[in-house]
């Protein structure tokens, strides 16, 4: 058997997302949740019910979501750029990184800024580090992210999205392909900082509402090695998430797939195992 993080994003980003979390935590269906301490709906009530879920009998990876991107504001003061307040739209702040023209030392303060949030809401740094639209991968980003790493939180592990097979399926999967081709310089990065990676990804697809999550599943764990991040995103749809991010009733779908008193089976006849 294979062990895996199956680790839900956006842990904060609204309260009945963070329900659903809880509730497939509890139930043993996932095991690892990373958080956005920028969410407006994240306060130390959430941490606490989370960090709750830590016993002698279940351990529950818990991470940091780094966020960059609009419409979530910064916890620093004089980041840039900003837009109305905000973080820039992700495509705008991707422009940037790969021109090389973001402020470097404004990425490093928000991103410790954001690490020192979580050690003080959960009174520890986080397992692992991972970003909001996976920012953490993104030239310059990746370069802060992984030198406050590893002084910040240096036992955990940062998250890469190079998938097993990368460039196979460069046409029906390009977030994947684009993921994998931004991983192949973070995992030279992370390693020339001794800074620990997953040794696979998986989780990327099309974010439509007819995609069907309990076909596509199955397809992650083909081929996972043992340690491997297979990301998801399940949640329950509220105001709070309606006016904060464009995915909702998928969330709703995901949840209903774990649920199901036949994922265990699912795992198991796929020999994986979560961690």
């Amino acid at each position: 058997m294979r062990s895996i993080w199956l680790c839900a994003d956006d842990y904060g980003i609204s309260p009945s997302v963070n329900a659903a979390i809880r509730d497939l935590l509890v139930r043993g269906r996932i095991n690892a949740t990373s958080v956005m301490v920028v969410a407006p709906s994240f306060h130390r009530a959430e941490a606490r019910a989370l960090q709750a879920l830590n016993t002698t009998a279940r351990r529950v990876a818990i991470g940091l979501h780094v966020t960059l991107s609009a419409p979530y504001r910064p916890l620093s003061d004089g980041f840039r750029p900003l837009r109305n307040g905000t973080f820039p739209p992700l495509a705008a702040l991707l422009l940037r990184a790969c021109l090389r023209v973001l402020d470097p030392e404004a990425l490093s303060a928000e991103i410790a800024r954001q690490v020192r949030a979580f050690t003080e809401h959960f009174s520890r740094p986080p397992d692992f580090i991972d970003g909001h639209q996976h920012v953490q991968l993104f030239p310059q980003v990746r370069e802060a992210l992984l030198a406050v790493a590893r002084r910040e939180a240096p036992a955990a592990w940062v998250r890469q999205c190079g998938r097993v097979q990368p460039f196979i399926h460069a046409l029906d999967d390009r977030k994947g392909f684009l993921l994998d081709i931004l991983s192949h310089g973070f995992r030279r990065r992370a390693a020339a900082l001794s800074v620990r990676t997953n040794p696979a990804f998986a989780g990327t697809y099309t974010f439509r509402d007819r995609a069907d999550f309990a076909e596509t599943f199955p397809q992650f764990l083909n081929g996972l090695p043992d340690g491997s991040v297979v990301m998801c995103h399940p949640g329950f749809v509220d105001p709070e998430l309606e006016k904060l991010d464009p995915l909702t009733t998928l969330r709703e779908q995901e949840y209903a797939f774990f649920v199901q008193d036949s994922f265990p089976d699912l795992l198991a006849r796929h020999g994986v195992a979560l961690a």
